[in-house]
């Protein structure tokens, strides 16, 4: 069994939690909570790896990751 790391984006509105994979192109999900969200991006990414190395695929990491929330007015 072989352990990866990969980056998470929550994003929380008012119809809950929204989560991604930023590495894992298509990998995303959402929850009523944070916990739930969570859970649910650990089943989508495994879900996604697996079906990677069933294909014969790279699995893609990141080296880098930095995150910032911008205030912009218009």
């Amino acid at each position: 069994m072989s352990t990866y790391k990969f980056s998470v984006v929550v994003a929380k509105d008012i119809d809950g939690y929204f989560a991604f994979c930023p590495e894992l192109q298509g990998c995303y999900t959402q929850g009523d909570t944070y916990e739930e969200v969570l859970e649910n991006i650990k089943d989508a990414i495994r879900l996604h790896i697996e079906d990677r190395i069933e294909s014969g695929e790279d699995i893609p990491q990141a080296e880098s990751v930095s995150l910032t929330l911008m205030e912009i007015a218009v």
